[in-house]
């Protein structure tokens, strides 16, 4: 039982899932100190005086439970849009790159697949000779029988 959970464990794409996600969260860190320090004193600074932000006050004045803020969504969405950014060029890019020298390809588009006429499972390769769920064996794919997902 042991051993299995150390194969489970030591398994390449489970390390490369980790060690991506200790980044994404060390990224993430950096990325919002960015957006609190720097993009929400500027998106402030737009509504003017001496106001709490970008928003309205929809209650009592100085009550922050009903200040509506405009700003701290828009921050939130250039956090995103950062941190995605970030994610995608410095680990989804160099990892294809490095799975293409490998002769593997990440995060590439799903060959054709087929549907099986016994069991109707649709997730069989176009060029698959048996089922994987049922076991029967496939007629040979053709151009109206395949579908692409």
């Amino acid at each position: 039982m042991l051993k299995g959970f150390k194969s489970f464990l030591l398994r390449g794409d489970l390390i490369t899932i980790a060690v991506g996600l200790v980044i994404a969260l060390a990224f993430s860190t950096l990325v919002k100190a960015f957006t609190d320090y720097v993009i929400n004193p500027i998106v402030s600074r737009f509504q003017g005086g001496t106001s709490a932000g970008l928003g309205w006050q929809l209650g009592e004045d100085g009550n922050d439970a009903t200040y509506l803020n405009i700003g701290q969504f828009i921050s939130a969405l250039i956090y995103f849009i950062i941190f995605m950014a970030v994610i995608y060029f410095l680990i989804v890019v160099p990892y294809k790159h490095y799975q293409a020298r490998h002769g593997m390809k990440a995060f590439a588009e799903p060959g054709p697949v087929k549907t099986c006429p016994a069991c109707l499972s649709e997730d069989l390769p176009a060029a698959a000779g048996k089922c994987l769920h049922c076991a029967t064996e496939q007629p040979p794919a053709t151009g109206a029988s395949t579908t692409t997902v």
